[in-house]
This record gives structure tokens, C-alpha cells and sequence, in this order.
């Protein structure tokens, strides 16, 4: 069985933080990070601080971290072009990210764009990243359900993979923007489209509470989703989603659920105690 993608998501984890923690704090945390063995570490992003005060320094955090160490590789998330440009500047930096979403009233809400602007930004990033030699990642938001009205159904997610499959995307991540899923969906949704596009990593960006945790790994996982993100202790959520968030997945959960499962991770669990220990020094402010 192949060993599962873990994307642990710092970012996600500080952003909607209104409190400021130092740059030395996030630094510090993700150089601790950097020693777990994470496949990925969603570090920051380059947008607008005034849309995400926190990340503003991400630029600082990305010159002052040591990978020497590390096999983990980096992501960062954008919302237009101007920060698409400014990360691909950065050796460091694997993986580029943008939030697409399957409602026209979030994508307005999340990026200011419409969908089909949305979607000529897309085009323009996919060449940042061919130019550049980064990956893009398209973080499909609404990907399990939509509160805002606009139409939802396991075939609208699907048209929209057949569309980013067309546009040559290879890394789709559904995203559980405010914990909604159900699990005949989240099982529906991987079953349809793992297997038919074989050639693309469809990944889980699940947000839950604790409880509803196992059940939405498990569900992906039999399923056939190989590709998970989290965040130590289910700290953070989307700012732009609600206001009273439902966190991430807790990466504790997933690392627990494959352990009982008898599949091997990339995890260090000394260290990834020592991030844990560390994660209550920047969140428990």
C-alpha cells in the first residue's frame, strides 16, 4: 500500500489568528516542522495583508528558515498574479497554491474575483509555475458541500476536475471549507474521480471537529485519496469561511488513524512530539 502525502498547514493554522504572533514564534515552529518528516509544509502565502495581516511576513520567515535538514518541501498559497511572480522567486518554495472554488458567492468572497476571472488567473498561474519550475496545487474550496446557496452536488465537483484535468492541472485538493461533508459525498466524490483521472493527485483539505475526524479519513482513504492536509491540533480554519470555525483536520488524527491502519509514515514521532509541544507556544496565546 502506498504510504500516504501528509501536508502539514501552518498557514492555515496562523492566519485567521488576529492576535500578531512574532516572526521569531512562526520561525521557530516551522524550523521544528521542517524535522518531522511532513511530504509538505504549507508555509505562508504572498496576498494581500490586508485580506491576511499574518502572513505579511512571510517573505522574512522564508529567508530565515534552514532546509539543510529537511526532506520536507515547501508551499505557499496565492490569491493573484503579483504574488504568484513574488513566490516563484524563491528557490526554497516547491509548490504554488490558489484557491478555486465551486461557488461563484466564495470565490467572490475568498479572492474578490468571479469564477470566470478566476479562471483566466488560473491560466496565468499555470504559466508562472511552467516558467518557473513550481507546481501548482488548486485548492478546489466548497469541494464537499456549499452554505452560501449557490448549487452543490457531487456532479458539479466532478465537472469542475474534468475542467482543471483539461487545463493539465496534476494536483487537486477538495477542500472542506466549513466542515460540511457527509461521508457518502466525501466516499462518492474519490470513488468518481480517483480512478478516472488516474494521472492527477486528488487530495482531502478536510476542516471537522474532533470528533468527525476518523470517519472523514477513513471514508477518503477506502475511497482511494491518497493525499491528506492538516494541522497539529485542528488549530486554524478559513478566515473567509464562517465566523465560528470548524478547525483543520488535526494531524494528530491522521497519523493515528494510518498507525492503526499498519501503514507506514515518513514521521519522525520524537520530533513530531517536539513540534506538537512547540504548536502551544504559538497558539495558545
Amino acid at each position: 500500500m502506498k504510504t500516504p502525502i501528509l501536508i502539514e498547514c501552518s498557514r492555515d493554522a496562523m492566519q485567521g489568528i488576529k492576535s500578531w504572533i512574532p516572526t521569531e514564534t512562526k520561525i521557530k515552529y516551522i524550523q521544528s516542522l521542517l524535522s518531522v518528516g511532513f511530504d509538505v509544509l504549507d508555509v505562508g502565502s504572498f496576498v494581500s495583508p490586508k485580506a491576511i495581516p499574518q502572513m505579511k511576513d512571510t517573505p522574512i520567515v522564508l529567508k530565515n528558515i534552514d532546509f539543510t535538514q529537511s526532506k520536507s518541501e515547501l508551499l505557499v498559497i496565492v490569491a493573484n498574479l503579483r504574488g504568484a511572480l513574488e513566490a516563484a522567486k524563491y528557490n526554497t518554495i516547491s509548490y504554488i497554491g490558489f484557491p478555486l472554488s465551486v461557488s461563484e458567492n466564495f470565490q467572490m468572497r475568498n479572492t474578490h474575483k468571479t469564477q470566470e476571472e478566476a479562471l483566466l488567473l488560473l491560466d496565468q498561474l499555470i504559466e508562472v509555475c511552467k516558467n518557473s519550475g513550481k507546481k501548482l496545487v488548486v485548492y478546489l474550496s466548497m469541494g464537499f458541500g456549499n452554505p452560501y446557496g449557490d448549487p452543490w452536488s457531487v456532479e458539479i465537483v466532478t465537472n469542475w476536475i474534468d475542467l482543471l484535468a483539461q487545463k493539465g492541472i496534476q494536483i487537486i485538493s477538495l477542500s472542506d471549507t466549513v466542515g460540511s461533508a457527509k461521508l457518502n459525498d466525501i466516499s462518492q466524490i474519490f470513488k468518481a474521480t480517483i480512478n478516472q483521472y488516474s494521472e492527477i493527485e486528488i487530495g482531502a483539505h478536510f476542516h471537522t471537529k474532533p470528533e468527525k475526524a476518523f470517519k472523514k479519513i477513513k471514508a477518503a482513504h477506502e475511497a482511494g485519496c491518497n493525499r491528506f492536509d492538516g494541522a497539529i491540533k485542528g488549530f486554524g480554519g478559513c478566515p473567509m469561511a464562517v465566523d465560528n470555525l470548524t478547525g483543520n483536520m488535526p494531524s494528530e488524527k491522521l497519523i493515528s488513524y494510518f498507525n492503526q491502519q499498519k501503514i507506514s509514515l515518513n514521521i519522525d514521532p520524537i520530533m513530531f512530539e517536539y513540534a506538537y509541544n512547540q504548536s502551544l507556544n504559538v497558539f495558545n496565546r
